[in-house]
């Protein structure tokens, strides 16, 4: 079993390449950084706070990232995910709009129904992940990654504009909001303490508007980032700092729930095979490529009327040339951009994420390998600081999900 000491040495160490994918280090200049409304309340309860895609945002709080990456797991935890693009989508041709850019299913959503989908290019690489909800007031709400928020929202506005051009019904609107996430199997029983709403008939990817603890014109979705069950509140908000405040200190007087950050919100979504887009997923990266040929609908694969169609359906019914897989690594923990071997000693491929596994106290990573050696079971290396040491190829996710649905 590794000390706790020294996974919390290891996986500080992460933190460098964690980051490094979207072309930003971690620094600790707060120096023309974009703030949350919970800034000054993450300072307040000891937050370590860190560069991250142009925000600044606690690394971690008082607790150590392995304390709150467990009390997740066991728990819950408050993260602070306001630095994602929120925005609304609406008019008459909406789906019509957002078909043009995602490779899901969107007019199959039901109202407050929500789906993971991808962005991709016309080579077929995924630009950004998304969620895009079909919300009961007549619009889409999509959320997207921080790191991606200038091409996201040209993307967006640009096909806006196309449509317009043609006489479409359709608009963009930036939502300027906190966004709240709260993880762990406890958080809809600490949620439902604030809400008059059932949360039991709230099963994973839905949402509902609400009123929570006090704070009227949320928008509550069960989703999450970790691998557990877990809310995700997004609060509009004419005082942001004032409420998101409110929200939060009412959510922490509960004992189940402490505040989180960047470092727990890395490994615990490792632990869970998801990825994180820069890393694991790129321009360069198809979705049957990153086995992520789930979030292709069936109408769409018939229709092949998504951006790179022609790239992506081939390779449903063929085999790509490289696949993600999970690996189980013994040794010293593994880096991005550690290579992979064959028993023979030859590279074939790439880690792209990889740390210490608290819950497993084994190193876990993923990456990119030919199609023949992406079996589960498969013997491999990784060579790391120049070293070669074992590594098998596992499913994902390492730590079972536990989403919550109606079944």
């Amino acid at each position: 079993m590794q000390p706790a000491v020294s996974m919390a040495s290891r996986l500080g160490h992460r933190l460098q390449a964690f980051t490094s994918a979207l072309g930003r280090s971690i620094s600790y200049s707060q120096d023309r950084l974009h703030q949350t409304p919970l800034y000054d309340f993450h300072l307040a309860h000891g937050g370590k706070m860190v560069t991250f895609a142009g925000w600044s945002l606690p690394v971690q709080h008082r607790d150590s990232h392995i304390d709150s990456h467990l009390h997740t797991r066991r728990h819950c935890s408050l993260f602070d995910v306001s630095h994602m693009l929120q925005t609304k989508i609406f008019g008459c041709d909406r789906v019509k709009l957002m078909e043009s850019l995602v490779v899901g299913d969107i007019a199959e959503l039901k109202p407050n129904q929500g789906t993971l989908s991808l962005f991709t290019n016309e080579a077929g690489g995924i630009l950004d992940d998304l969620i895009v909800t079909n919300t009961s007031e007549g619009y889409l709400y999509v959320v997207s990654n921080a790191g991606c928020r200038d091409k996201d929202l040209a993307l967006m506005q640009d096909k806006v504009s196309e449509f317009q051009k043609t006489g479409c019904d359709v608009g963009l609107e930036v939502v300027e909001n906190a966004l709240l996430a709260l993880q762990g199997p406890t958080a809809a029983q600490v949620l439902q303490a604030g809400v008059a709403d059932d949360l039991r008939n709230l099963p994973f990817m839905t949402s509902a508007g609400m009123e929570v603890f006090g704070v009227p014109g949320c928008r509550v979705t069960r989703c999450g980032y970790t691998g557990e069950d877990g809310v995700e509140v997004c609060q509009q908000i004419s005082v942001p700092a004032t409420r998101a405040v409110h929200l939060a200190t009412a959510l922490l007087e509960n004992p189940e729930v402490k505040l989180a950050g960047l470092a727990a919100r890395d490994s615990l979504r490792l632990e869970a095979g998801l990825c994180l887009y820069g890393n694991d997923i790129n321009e360069h990266t198809t979705p049957v490529e990153g086995s992520l040929s789930w979030t292709l609908g069936k109408r769409r694969r018939v229709a092949m009327d998504f951006p790179g169609a022609t790239v992506i359906i081939p390779q449903l019914k063929g085999k790509p040339q490289r696949k993600r897989v999970g690996l189980m690594c013994e040794g010293a923990p593994v880096r991005t951009h550690s290579p992979i071997l064959s028993m023979e000693g030859a590279v074939i491929g790439t880690v792209t994420s990889g740390c210490p596994s608290p819950c497993l106290k084994k190193n876990v990573a993923m990456g990119y390998v030919p199609h023949e050696y992406s079996k589960p079971g498969t013997q491999l290396l990784v060579e790391v600081r120049r070293k070669q040491q074992a590594a098998v190829v596992s499913k994902m996710p390492f730590v079972p999900t536990n989403y919550y649905t109606l079944k």
